[in-house]
């Protein structure tokens, strides 16, 4: 299962839990059996990082929302000139916030 994924399944989790709210979107998206059914698109949830990508800035004292287990990618650099780097992935523990949670950053 690829992040995307994993962070999509934990948004509709917690929209029907009631920890976020829906954005009033509506997709259409495909269960195990091959139906085909209509679902309202949850909030966005990233982590510290990602919304400092997107030019936001967790408030302080923000606790996260949500906590996932996601995959991470890493290159080991190798010791000696004839080995190669070493590409590894790992499930790792990442916390998730909502845009309320955040502020724009300004410049």
């Amino acid at each position: 299962m690829t992040n995307e994924m994993i962070i999509f399944n934990g948004r509709v989790s917690l929209m029907e839990e009631g920890v976020i709210k829906g954005t009033g979107n509506f997709i259409t998206v495909e269960n195990e059996d091959g139906e085909k059914i209509e679902l309202e698109e949850p909030e966005e949830l990233h982590t510290y990082a990602g919304w400092k990508a997107l030019n936001r800035q967790v408030k302080k004292g923000e606790k996260s929302i949500a906590t996932m287990q996601i995959w991470k990618h890493t290159t080991k650099k190798p010791k000696d000139k004839d080995e190669d780097e070493q590409e590894k992935m790992f499930l790792t523990k990442a916390f998730f916030f909502t845009e309320a949670q955040t502020e724009a950053i300004v410049k």
